[in-house]
């Protein structure tokens, strides 16, 4: 008869024991996720700020190679322009 009367608390106790585990489970799944995000975070900005230099360092180039059109672009209109190291001019016709 002891056994019945020990049944009741036994299964509380389990009852007990599986809600702790549930909840120590949830919390580590939340702090796993916040981790995660965490990480997330940081690989968007490095990813957003190798964006930002590759954009500058192409603004640069086409800075520099816009200049060097209207030089060449200028040299032609004036008749200037240094071919073969040579300048220009009208004897060559």
């Amino acid at each position: 008869m002891a056994f019945f009367s020990l049944t009741p608390k036994i299964f509380k106790m389990k009852k007990a024991l599986i809600l702790i585990m549930a909840a120590i489970f949830s919390l580590s799944i939340y702090s796993c996720r916040e981790t995660t995000q965490e990480k997330t975070e940081e690989a968007a900005k490095a990813i957003g700020e190798d964006i930002e230099a590759g954009a500058e360092e192409a603004g640069e180039k086409i800075k520099k190679g816009a200049k060097k059109v209207g030089e060449e672009i200028d040299e032609e209109i004036h008749e200037t322009d240094d071919v073969n190291g040579e300048e220009a001019t009208d004897d060559a016709a």
